[in-house]
């Protein structure tokens, strides 16, 4: 890929932190409501003040010009930046990458792959960040054939624009192309694909909070609809 078609993150040093946000994104809210409040408590304590920004990125956010937000999931990430004027956005890797006195849970021992978000392939400076934070956590990365800028959607995406069966079918070959048990994700739709390919999930979120990654609602319908609830609530 082209230098040119990358896209960057707001500079650390450029974001005012009186407009300073950290959005966990709908799926994430879902999938573990505690986790958004201790990703908080970190930003706080390591970063700087940050507050919670709840709206959900397909409605106006409802912030003033010059506010960043700090997104865990690469959808929000790119409607937040693209569909909102005055609006930058950041990663919360980068942003967690960033902090040099940040303790880590020990994780050695634990080797994996690394299924990068399909809306972040254009932003090389995430998948720096999720693979040095790794590192950090003393992981070791064996990379598959199609990640970082080369990455492809999990499957996630296919619904419902066809049959749930063809999804699913894409799902496992998905997942077959990772070339370890064990796969990093930073999206909670990819925890599910993984899952369904058979393999084992370990969102980035539970691995910096040192917890267990649960597959949890695996039926692709029945996920989106509870998405659906909770965007249209938010």
């Amino acid at each position: 890929m082209k230098n040119e078609a990358f896209l960057p993150s707001i500079k650390l040093t450029d974001i005012d932190m009186t407009k300073c946000f950290f959005n966990p994104g709908c799926a994430l809210s879902i999938y573990k409501p505690d986790a958004e409040h201790k990703i908080l408590q970190i930003l706080n304590e390591y970063f700087g003040t940050v507050s919670l920004h709840n709206v959900c990125c397909h409605h106006d956010p409802g912030l003033e010009k010059g506010a960043t937000i700090i997104n865990n999931c690469s959808g929000c990430d790119r409607r937040f930046r693209s569909l909102y004027e005055g609006i930058q956005t950041i990663s919360l890797w980068e942003v967690l990458d960033s902090m040099k006195d940040l303790p880590l849970p020990d994780h050695t021992g634990l080797t994996l792959s690394v299924h990068d978000s399909c809306s972040f392939r254009k932003k090389p400076q995430v998948h720096a960040a999720v693979r040095s934070l790794l590192a950090k956590m003393n992981i070791a990365v064996i990379e598959s054939e199609f990640s970082g800028t080369n990455s492809i959607c999990c499957g996630d995406n296919l619904y419902p624009h066809v049959s749930i069966e063809e999804v699913t079918a894409f799902q496992k070959k998905r997942a077959s192309q990772m070339p370890c048990e064990d796969v990093a994700v930073y999206c909670v739709s990819c925890i599910k694909s993984m899952a369904i390919g058979e393999k084992t999930p370990h969102h980035m979120v539970d691995l910096v909070l040192n917890e267990k990654t649960e597959p949890q609602e695996t039926r692709i319908d029945l996920y989106h609809d509870a998405l659906k609830i909770y965007i249209d609530a938010h």
